[in-house]
């Protein structure tokens, strides 16, 4: 009986030497030449997930936890120690891009030779040599050394050859930001056309756009094991949510040391923000023809920058846009404290809305029906992205408010409620 999984890993273990120093001089070494010369570090433990034929999914997780190291198991560039790893269908992998490449060779010799790493005939690649080039976008680079190339052209070379060999099962290792913003873009059409057409995909991201877009289930792994396994927006909202929690932790010891950690600190909010949010490159900016250009809070029909707690108000995004970039795009926004601490984020793509519709010009209004935020200084940070979750354009800080109340409370959230005695 034909398995319908893809993927089968079944209680894999895996761990690595940790070799240490034996000493540098005659003395230490004599003394020490039975100490043992290695630690052992389990890098996984017990890990066992199924992946369905056809389907997408997406491995999170902090570094270090593992997620890479299962990736190479399906490739099978390793082993596990125990359990075992079952891949039915053939494996492209996206994980070292251009391994096996030869500098001294063009990338059209590279191409057959990286092409027939992943299983294919001279036949099959002379057909499909035509589309790896055009897709690569390196026509006029093709018979030069690879050597001559940029990293950025050679890991185009590796990607285009990856996608175009018509694998059964497809594994991505942090590389889907390879060239610039309309490559990624094509990247991105690339593998959602790869998914409608049955690949078994599997995604190593530290993007939960990324991962959304793509995958409908995700897997979370946590210090070499499987936390949590289940639709993807909701295991990346509980990874987002420790992610937050971890990073309070180690906000509240900072704040007791230097006055340089605030730097850092400043640093790690804003790559936490653009993880979840949208980072606008620096290729977006030169390029942007879709702009936010306000972020206002409206009450009864006028602008404001104060409100009281547990009020209604509007959040009004102004913007023009490019007529060929409003195709679905998505809208996020953040709302932080003055201390920089993330108090509410969201995006259309998570409350399920798809198909928004934009003119070339006008506002988006996000209604909150009760601020329910106690006393204190906050801002709101927008985002833009396209349909290919590129970005389009960031707010900053796009307004600045502040909230005032009648009650001495503590936190930053108020909860409706009541004292009751009986």
């Amino acid at each position: 009986m034909k398995s319908k999984n893809a993927i089968e890993v079944r209680n894999v273990t895996k761990k690595f030497r940790i070799y240490r120093d034996k000493g540098q001089t005659l003395k230490e070494k004599t003394l020490f030449r039975n100490r043992r010369s290695y630690n052992e570090r389990t890098v996984l433990d017990h890990v066992s997930f199924e992946i369905t034929k056809g389907e997408a999914v997406g491995l999170i997780g902090h570094n270090g936890c593992g997620k890479s190291t299962i990736l190479k198991l399906l490739a099978q560039i390793m082993y596990p120690d125990s359990g075992t790893v079952e891949m039915h269908g053939r494996v492209s992998s996206l994980i070292e891009l251009g391994a096996g490449f030869h500098p001294d060779l063009s990338g059209r010799e590279n191409i057959y030779i990286n092409a027939s790493i992943f299983g294919l005939t001279k036949k099959e690649i002379a057909r499909r040599m035509g589309d790896i080039i055009e897709f690569s976008e390196l026509e006029a680079f093709i018979d030069y050394p690879v050597r001559t190339y940029s990293s950025g052209m050679y890991m185009r070379l590796a990607f285009a050859v990856a996608m175009n060999v018509d694998a059964d099962i497809l594994l991505i290792d942090e590389i889907l930001a390879v060239g610039d913003a309309g490559f990624q873009a094509k990247c991105m059409r690339k593998l959602r056309e790869i998914k409608g057409n049955g690949t078994t995909i599997v995604i190593v991201s530290h993007s939960a756009g990324q991962i959304e877009q793509i995958c409908k289930n995700t897997i979370w792994v946590n210090d070499g094991k499987v936390q949590e396994i289940g639709l993807s927006a909701v295991v990346l909202e509980h990874y987002l949510d420790d992610m937050g929690a971890q990073h309070k932790d180690m906000t509240d010891v900072s704040e007791e040391t230097t006055k340089g950690n605030e730097i850092q600190k400043e640093i790690t909010r804003q790559e936490e923000t653009s993880s979840d949010m949208i980072s606008l490159t620096e290729a977006a900016k030169q390029r942007k023809k879709t702009k936010i250009q306000s972020v206002s809070l409206v009450q009864n029909g006028k602008k404001t920058a104060k409100i009281k707690c547990g009020e209604s108000v509007d959040i009004e995004i102004e913007y023009v846009a490019e007529k060929k970039e409003l195709d679905q795009p998505l809208v996020g926004l953040k709302l932080f404290r003055n201390d920089g601490v993330v108090c509410y984020g969201t995006n259309t793509q998570r409350e399920g809305i798809h198909k928004l519709q934009l003119c070339e010009k006008g506002k988006i209004i996000c209604r909150i029906e009760k601020m329910n935020l106690i006393a204190g200084e906050y801002w709101i940070d927008v985002a833009l992205r396209n349909s290919d979750m590129m970005p389009l354009d960031y707010a900053e800080k796009g307004c600045i408010f502040e909230v005032y109340t009648t009650v001495d409370e503590i936190g930053f959230v108020r909860l409706d409620h009541k004292w009751m005695v009986r």
